[in-house]
């Protein structure tokens, strides 16, 4: 019987080795070249529960993504953001509906695509005015009344000055529902220092909101922030403010008021398209789970909350699970297709107040081919249409 001697056995173990490198080579080539075969996808947020879908797309299912490969870049404010999307050095934005307006209006080279979110926002208010106003100890019994108009009345008479109220940007949704709630109780809002009004809308950013009417109660000055969630909530959970009221209040409208909207480039529709209908896809779909998350509890919303914190960790674990109360449901990631009538009464509103100087043509500004059916995004389904998958 013929043997192998020590050398001859040796070969086929060298042998076995190459062939191992060889498939881990190839196997390797193969996953660099279908990465390198999708299409960049860069998309800019602001911290706010307004873009948590856009959080959940990127962890979840960017791996999934056939075509895109989805980027997201946080931006620390909305002029930063505004400026960085109209270089055209990014695809997408996420961007509250009057400043996309405006935006528009500068620079016309990206359309409206789709929703992130519905209502989402609220008053809060610092504890001098709260002395007045007496909040019920449920969120869920304190509505847009009379009494923080009544309390914000009071302070411009006692202190002969306007109470300064932060919003993110002057063009915001949030100044449109402040507005929308001070004119309901006769009270004006003014966008200037000196011009005629009880009550002075200030940029604030987000993140510095809480620290903003902490420092008016310091210097026992009365004030308040009409900011997107969780910030409101954080000003509560940690004990130095109230939130007054939701915007879905003060602006109800069906599924919930528009508040900000997915842009995507002229450029990037024209040349990626299918990719970025496909982050539109996932964006609808990671509010499904939001939204499933929320109804479920426990680990489904562990989930959500260590994906958010993730990227925000300044939004506090509380705060999150506050914004997303089931109860509340003060913001929602439902029926996120482009909603023209809903973008009307925003604009309206934003002319009215001020805020915006003249509007825009709503047909031009949007392209419905983004839209995503529900059926589609269903948490009970794969939820991947065809294309897809």
């Amino acid at each position: 019987m013929f043997k192998l001697n020590n050398h001859q056995s040796i070969i086929p173990f060298h042998f076995t080795i190459l062939l191992l490198i060889f498939f881990v080579c190839s196997f390797s080539t193969g996953a660099n070249a279908a990465s390198s075969s999708k299409t960049t996808i860069k998309a800019l947020y602001i911290p706010l529960a307004d873009h948590y879908a856009a959080l959940v797309a990127y962890e979840r299912y960017r791996d999934k993504m056939h075509y895109a490969d989805f980027q997201l870049q946080q931006m620390k404010s909305w002029d930063l953001l505004q400026a960085y999307f109209q270089s055209g050095e990014v695809d997408m934005a996420y961007v509250t509906a009057p400043l996309a307006i405006s935006m528009f209006q500068d620079n016309p080279h990206f359309r409206w695509i789709g929703l992130m979110h519905r209502d989402g926002n609220a008053l809060a208010i610092n504890e001098i005015l709260n002395k007045e106003v007496q909040l019920p100890v449920s969120r869920r019994a304190r509505q847009p009344n009379a009494k923080v108009a009544e309390a914000l009345l009071k302070a411009y008479k006692t202190n002969v000055q306007v109470t300064e109220i932060g919003v993110p940007h002057l063009l915001s949704t949030h100044s449109v529902a402040l507005y929308s709630y001070l004119k309901n109780h006769n009270l004006i809002l003014a966008f200037k220092p000196h011009y005629p009004g009880e009550v002075l809308a200030i940029a604030v950013s987000p993140p510095k909101s809480p620290a903003f009417i902490l420092g008016k109660k310091n210097r026992a000055k009365p004030a308040a922030f009409e900011q997107s969630l969780p910030w409101a909530d954080i000003v509560e959970t940690e004990g130095y403010g109230y939130v007054a009221w939701y915007s879905k209040d003060v602006l109800p409208w069906p599924h919930g008021h528009v508040e900000c909207i997915a842009l995507a480039t002229d450029q990037a529709i024209k040349g990626k398209f299918d990719a970025v209908k496909e982050v539109m896809h996932y964006i609808h779909k990671a509010g499904a789970d939001i939204e499933q998350a929320r109804e479920e509890g426990g680990v489904a919303l562990e989930q959500i909350v260590a994906i958010i914190r993730k990227h925000i960790p300044a939004h506090s674990q509380q705060a999150i699970i506050a914004s997303l109360s089931p109860e509340l449901r003060v913001i929602n990631y439902q029926h996120l297709n482009v909603d023209k009538p809903g973008l009307q009464l925003i604009m309206d509103l934003a002319i009215e107040a001020g805020i915006l100087k003249a509007p825009v043509d709503i047909d031009e500004f949007a392209d419905e081919r983004f839209t995503v059916a529900e059926t589609d995004i269903s948490t009970k389904q794969t939820g991947i249409p065809s294309a897809y998958e």
